[in-house]
């Protein structure tokens, strides 16, 4: 028989490459070889899902009305306790029915977005560094992607007075992550308020990626976006299960805001899915419902765990600023390595994985993205074996 050939379709060469598998296949690598690695270059949640929150699904998965297809959009229930959550957190009022979509994770909403909002050759605003799925939707949705440099000096915030006319002219959306993966930065009311105002100016869309809201330290929560004057008039909000409630494997997300783009968020899902298992529906419900203290605990052992490694950093000379929030350390790589180059040396020589900065784009060079999401032990025997390599003054 002669081969038959398949050939993709253009958009799936246009796909940017899996940044995160690679790295899952150097350390396995090494794993398999028989080290012990710890892992600190991944975003995945460490501890379990609250037990009240496993006890509801189990409950829920025996309910024969969960069995059958769920509402296209999903239930009401889950959306106005989405909504309570919001209001109790954030004094911010949703409509559950018309500023809600349920997703299947936030993941899905970040790529589904440009979709809906973008056309061939326009322009998305995404933050350098930024999460890499940003770029993900916009190839899908065959548009351009212009980047917002993200400094140290400007406490990582973009500089909206530095965008040239031109991409204000042809943006039509914009990507906001705080607190922020990678560099675990967090913005104030008054930053939103700004970029509201950008956002009326220039008639760009906002999409702000809510993943580590939960996640704020020294007695600080973070903002929401939605917190800012106008914000729902110019944008919508990403928010997920997965890292306040430890449901990452759940994937239970949101988009919250403008009703316009929630009701073309959920145009496009419904063509696309039947909604989430009515069972998970339920137990995120309860999630969102019940007690927040579980919430509380998390991010007081967050704190904990980043106090430990940042003691533990000082002590073998490597100097950083401690996060703000989220559950990652972005740590500058010493003088004389690329991003790249200091985390295959901490792979190789200390068997500790981290995640290189060049990864989350070229604004993230020169760092290097750290995990809290090992025990405070483990840590600190990442930063003891690191020292050990004598790389810091």
């Amino acid at each position: 028989m002669t081969h038959f050939s398949i050939p993709s379709a253009d958009v799936m060469k246009q796909l940017p490459t899996q940044f995160f598998a690679t790295l899952v296949q150097n350390v396995n690598r090494e794993i398999a070889a028989g080290h012990d690695v710890i892992n600190l270059g991944q975003g995945n949640p460490d501890t379990p899902t609250p037990s009240h929150i496993v006890k509801a699904l189990q409950e829920s998965a025996d309910n024969p009305l969960y069995h059958k297809y769920s509402p296209f959009r999903g239930y009401s229930f889950l959306k106005e306790a989405v909504a309570q959550r919001y209001q109790e957190d954030y004094g911010v009022t949703l409509n559950p029915e018309t500023e809600v979509a349920i997703l299947f994770g936030g993941k899905t909403g970040l790529v589904q977005l440009p979709q809906v909002l973008l056309n061939p050759g326009d322009v998305c605003l995404v933050p350098d560094p930024g999460y890499p799925d940003y770029w993900s939707g916009v190839a899908l949705a065959k548009a351009e992607m212009s980047f917002l440099p993200l400094k140290e000096e400007n406490r990582f915030l973009p500089d909206y007075e530095a965008i040239s006319e031109e991409d204000r002219r042809r943006a039509k959306l914009m990507f906001l992550n705080y607190p922020n993966n990678p560099t675990s930065a967090t913005a104030p009311l008054s930053f939103y308020e700004d970029t509201v105002e950008f956002a009326q100016r220039n008639g760009i869309v906002v999409a702000s990626d809510f993943a580590y809201g939960a996640i704020g330290f020294d007695g600080e929560r973070p903002v929401s976006f939605l917190q800012a004057e106008g914000a729902k008039e110019v944008g919508i909000e990403f928010y997920t299960l997965s890292k306040t409630y430890n449901m990452a494997g759940w994937r239970v997300g949101f988009a919250l805001g403008n009703a316009e783009i929630i009701s073309m968020i959920n145009l496009l899902q419904d063509h696309i899915y039947v909604s989430l298992f009515g069972g998970i529906q339920a137990a995120a419900a309860t999630a969102l419902t019940a007690s927040q203290n579980c919430v509380g605990e998390l991010v007081a052992r967050y704190e904990s765990r980043r106090n430990a490694f940042y003691d533990a950093l000082g002590q073998i000379g490597w100097k950083a600023t401690r996060p703000s929030g989220s559950f990652f350390s972005w740590l500058p790589v010493p003088q004389g390595y690329t991003s790249t180059s200091f985390a295959d040396l901490l792979l190789r020589e200390a068997k500790v994985a981290v995640a290189p900065g060049i990864g989350f784009g070229s604004g993230g060079e020169g760092y290097v993205r750290a995990g809290l999401l090992s025990s405070e032990a483990r840590l600190t025997e990442a930063a003891d074996r690191i020292g050990k390599l004598n790389l810091f003054g």
